[in-house]
């Protein structure tokens, strides 16, 4: 059976993948596992984004890209708030770090800003796309 693909249908698995991801950060917070944690909200972030390009039929290769994108087409023109451009930012930033510095020990504080941070993206992302979707 030949399934076809909307835009509308990808931008929500992407959506529901974002969900996914802070699902599995906040059970790897609760279980103290703050690197892993704040690598998973990273990806929940960036999923959410990553729906609302679908709608464009955008993607990129590289996370700078798809990031530099949204904060170009989204972040600058206000569709989104300035803030969660910047909360991105250090989101990236802090994945980053817990991924690739040894060295790097995040407070719980930070990794449950990170955590907050995908929850409010996301439902940042899901009042945008229903807003879409009502016109």
């Amino acid at each position: 059976m030949d399934k076809k693909i909307t835009v509308n249908s990808f931008s929500k698995y992407r959506l529901d993948r974002a969900k996914q991801e802070y699902q599995v950060a906040n059970l790897l917070y609760r279980e103290n596992q703050l690197l892993a944690a704040n690598n998973r909200a990273y990806y929940s972030i960036f999923y959410a984004i990553k729906a609302v390009l679908a709608i464009e039929k955008k993607d990129f290769k590289k996370h700078k890209d798809v990031i530099a994108y949204f904060n170009k087409e989204y972040v600058s023109t206000e569709i989104f708030p300035k803030r969660i451009g910047r909360k991105i930012s250090q989101a990236k930033t802090i994945r980053e770090d817990s991924d690739y510095d040894e060295e790097y020990e995040p407070s719980s504080e930070t990794t449950a800003l990170q955590i907050e941070t995908a929850k409010e993206l996301i439902e940042l992302v899901e009042k945008y796309l229903d807003d879409l979707q009502n016109k």
